[in-house]
């Protein structure tokens, strides 16, 4: 990682710094308050962070220093929370000193205390900041007062928080189900509560902490509903913004699955003091009912709720990170010595997780172990049972096991046998029975033949998946999170995609490689547009393109599918929060917005994922492509590399497979919304074409800044894989140079830094095409060629983030965080089965009404699910146990 360089800031203040190699220097001038925090590399000089405000310098020395800043803090702070003093956005400690403020450490990843502002943020001159190892991060500093992201019980990092303003918006489909019919109705609700029940099993695949915090929330709201515990909260002294904080924490949790972002993997704390919401729960009518119950909840999952050791801020495996799909001391050669294992028995990872300890004689063991309903009993199915045995490979022990999430799949199946009552047909029949048998046995190829049923029934009323689908989470790309969703076909958006679905094998022909490295043969797919009834998981896409086995998507086809009521809600965008864009361009871009999703929704899942062939050759030596005749197009060359028998696209390319395969899809998106025949189709022509063409693109480049906030300098980790594509996107459309895309660091009209993305829409056709024709081409070859080294060397080598000149990205990153809007959470309705109806039960745009809604989800049986939840986290908390321990008391 490149260091930064230089840093500006710009206010009322003058001063200058100058700093040599170990980072010392000296600030003259001003007027700053300053928080001793007990130094732990210096004993004997007071070190703080430094907050400017208009007060005199406060010497913070010795004893007498704590009592000051007691003081400080109740009398004076609350008047400068907007004030606290960054190098650039960079949280800064100094030392005072006779010649002035030596600087001792600086901390690129936290945030300022509060938000500055331009009448109070100091303005300093330009200085040079070292790449010194020697300085001390904020975030890796503990003081006696609770850990390094809090001060007095001051959150120090917006990352780490969902702000309490966060936007939260309900799902429409109202209209989408009153149409339905009854028996479509009683066939959306038992598919629904299998969704749901399946979607706890996601809490179990992201923290060990995650089911212990769930059932705790659980508990207390089932209790008290949001606004009876608001009383309470405020009797035990929470001030309303921490009560507020608290509700917008839990519906977090709901929303996300888990205490970590979905869209991210960061982790997110409660924006309160430890000690206060503690009080809270020990005090609440649930603690008063289960006194034993809420105490053990609470004293296992209280300091991992609060913890941003650095390990736990994201997912990750190894030391870049906490993750539940493999045991805490595995890594990523773990991870690839059991994909090779897999591989070798053809069998899938979809459904696996991986766990790790050393026998006795020294050599290490490997669990595999596959969900299902069943463990150890018998079972018709040989084909899988047949492997659920111990297994010498490498030299090291495997033992395939089954039986994860047992309790909560059981309700899963339950749930999907009521609703073959219900089905339209018989391929709804066959698929859910083949579901059933995946479930119950653990067989993702049982599931595979569901997904080919389910490809085959086209333009049902009632559309719905379920399984574990996406592998985005899962540190090595190749374990699937758990998902279902339930929906009803919105006719009129529908009827264009049915329309762009009958040109694509002509548009096909347009992309930018030879016919040798597209399918054999278009499998015409359904392409619905969807307003979203439930969807379980850790978040909500916009859009659908799957199944997402290679095999069944080469042969059998896929379906498409985008959720226009999702959509509906990321089209809300109002004009005071559009960031890095011209003045002259957002009423525009709000315009246009909406309509040039559509397209590139409609192109990406379509024509994106739904484009190129892999070569393979199968179990028996055949190839699926003409080795004398087929030549890659970026060599000269006959096709030097492929896939083998049991290899796919995920255990190929693994870490990188995700968000290269977004960043293709995108690209084509990008590529082919320049057709004037795609356009037609969704209804634009002359300037409005035009129009669209330009807000998709400037979308996409903005996209490729907002992208900065998931990428972690200190792993050189990016966190989300579309996010990742988008900035690769906007790194291939800057190397295009001739001045399509601009990205300007500027200073905003609040004093602080900002930034503008710049788009020369004359030159998108002239320079932007060609250069985005050329990397697709590139990105194609590869992945059908199966060529891994090339691939990540071509991936990775975009996707790398440096502060090289002109870009500046690291630097950037400080200010896309400084800017950054949080995603907005979304509440979804319930279905209620009175006698034989099925009604819909809807909740008010808020957080309390998300906290609701789950409160509500399961009526019958809510305690036994915490139950089993909390006991399944603790049969395998042993294998997270080191990773625990490094979580010590007061840490946020």
């Amino acid at each position: 990682m490149a260091s930064r360089q230089k840093a500006k800031a710009s206010g009322s203040l003058q001063a200058s710094t100058t700093l040599s190699a170990w980072g010392r220097g000296k600030m003259r001038g001003g007027a700053v308050f300053g928080l001793s925090t007990g130094c732990s590399c210096c004993s004997s000089a007071p070190w703080g962070q430094i907050i400017g405000g208009g007060g005199a310098c406060v010497p913070m020395y010795g004893e007498e220093s704590r009592k000051q800043e007691v003081s400080l803090r109740t009398e004076q702070l609350q008047q400068v929370r907007h004030s606290v003093l960054v190098w650039g956005s960079r949280c800064v400690l100094f030392r005072r000193s006779e010649q002035g403020l030596d600087v001792h450490a600086r901390s690129s990843s936290f945030r300022p205390l509060f938000s500055p502002s331009s009448k109070a943020l100091p303005a300093f001159g330009q200085g040079e900041f070292p790449d010194s190892k020697e300085l001390t991060p904020l975030s890796e500093r503990r003081d006696r007062w609770g850990g390094a992201a809090r001060i007095r019980g001051l959150m120090a990092d917006t990352q780490y928080i969902l702000p309490n303003d966060i936007g939260v918006s309900s799902l429409d489909c109202r209209e989408a189900f009153r149409l339905l019919s009854p028996t479509e109705r009683l066939y959306a609700h038992h598919l629904s509560r299998a969704a749901w029940y399946g979607g706890l099993a996601v809490l179990l695949q992201t923290s060990p902490e995650a089911p212990y915090i769930y059932a705790l929330l659980s508990r207390l709201f089932r209790a008290q509903d949001p606004d009876q515990l608001r009383q309470h909260a405020l009797a035990e002294g929470l001030t309303e913004e921490e009560y507020q904080a608290f509700l917008v924490y839990a519906a977090g949790v709901y929303s996300n699955m888990g205490n970590y972002k979905s869209f991210g993997d960061t982790k997110f704390v409660p924006n309160l003091p430890k000690e206060k919401l503690e009080r809270v729960i020990l005090g609440s009518k649930a603690a008063q009912q289960h006194p034993e119950e809420v105490r053990s909840l609470w004293q296992t999952c209280g300091e991992l709720m609060f913890s941003l050791e650095p390990r736990l801020r994201h997912l990750g495996l190894g030391k870049e990170g906490v993750t539940t799909y493999f045991s805490g001391d595995c890594a990523m050669e773990d991870a690839k010595l059991a994909q090779d294992f897999l591989d070798s028995q053809n069998l899938s990872a979809y459904n696996t997780r991986l766990f790790k300890v050393v026998g006795q004689e020294g050599k290490y063991h490997y669990e595999v172990r596959l969900a299902s309903v069943l463990n150890t009993e018998p079972a018709l199915d040989s084909e899988l049972t047949s492997k659920l045995k111990s297994y010498e490979f490498q030299g090291n022990h495997f033992q395939v096991t089954r039986g994860d999430y047992a309790p909560i799949l059981q309700k899963v199946v339950e749930h999907l046998e009521k609703a073959k009552a219900y089905a339209a047909n018989s391929h709804q029949e066959q698929m859910l029975a083949q579901y059933v048998e995946s479930f119950t046995q653990g067989s993702i190829e049982a599931h595979k033949r569901g997904s080919r049923f389910w490809i085959q029934d086209k333009g049902p009323i009632v559309e719905s998946y379920i399984g574990f689908i996406e592998s985005y989470r899962d540190p090595f790309g190749s374990r699937g999170e758990f998902e279902g969703f339930v929906a009803m076909v919105n006719k009129d958006m529908s009827a264009k995609f049915e329309r762009l679905v009958a040109s694509a094998e002509q548009l096909l022909k347009e992309l930018p490689w030879p016919p040798a490295f597209e399918k054999d043969k278009f499998l015409t797919p359904d392409f619905t547009s969807l307003d979203v009834l439930t969807f379980a998981g850790s978040g909500i896409p916009a859009g659908i393109n799957i199944p997402n086995y290679d095999d069944l998507r080469q042969t059998e086809g896929f379906k498409n599918v985008s959720l226009g009521n999702v959509l509906a809600v990321a089209y809300a965008t109002k004009r005071e929060k559009l960031t890095f864009m011209e003045e002259e361009d957002k009423d525009l871009y709000i315009r246009w917005k909406g309509p040039s999703f559509d397209v590139q929704v409609g192109l990406h899942e379509l024509l994106g994922h739904g484009s190129g062939k892999l070569f393979v050759q199968d179990e028996k030596g055949a190839f699926n492509f003409d080795q004398e005749t087929v030549i890659n197009p970026e060599t000269g060359e006959q096709i030097q590399s492929w896939y083998r028998s049991g290899e796919t696209w995920d255990s190929k390319f693994s870490t990188i497979a995700s968000s290269y395969e977004e960043c293709r899809a995108e690209s084509v998106g990008l590529y082919l919304c320049l057709n004037p025949q795609v356009l037609q189709i969704f209804g634009f022509e002359g300037t409005d074409a035009e129009d669209v063409i330009y807000v998709n693109w400037l979308n996409m480049v903005r996209a490729g800044l907002l992208a900065l906030e998931f990428y972690t300098p200190e792993t050189a980790n990016w966190r989300q894989a579309h996010m990742q594509a988008r900035f690769v996107i906007l790194r291939v459309l800057l190397e295009a140079g001739e001045g399509l895309v601009t990205v300007t660091p500027t200073t905003g009209s609040d004093g602080r830094p900002d930034a503008r993305v710049h788009l020369d829409r004359s030159k998108i056709r002239s320079v932007g095409k060609p250069a985005l024709e050329r990397f697709l081409r590139r990105l194609q070859v590869l992945k059908s060629t199966g060529d891994v080294v090339a691939g990540r060397a071509l991936y990775e080598g975009y996707a790398a983030v440096t502060d090289a000149p002109p870009e500046c990205f690291l630097t950037l990153r400080d200010t896309v965080l400084l800017r950054k809007e949080s995603r907005k959470l979304i509440v979804q309705p319930n279905t209620r089965l009175e006698g034989s109806e099925v009604q819909l039960v809807e909740y008010e745009a808020s957080a309390a009404g998300l906290i609701r809604s789950f409160c509500e989800r399961f009526p019958e049986d809510g305690p036994e699910l915490e139950e089993v939840l909390t006991q399944l986290a603790t049969a395998d908390a042993q294998f997270w146990r080191d990773q625990v321990q490094e979580a010590p008391s007061g840490q946020a």
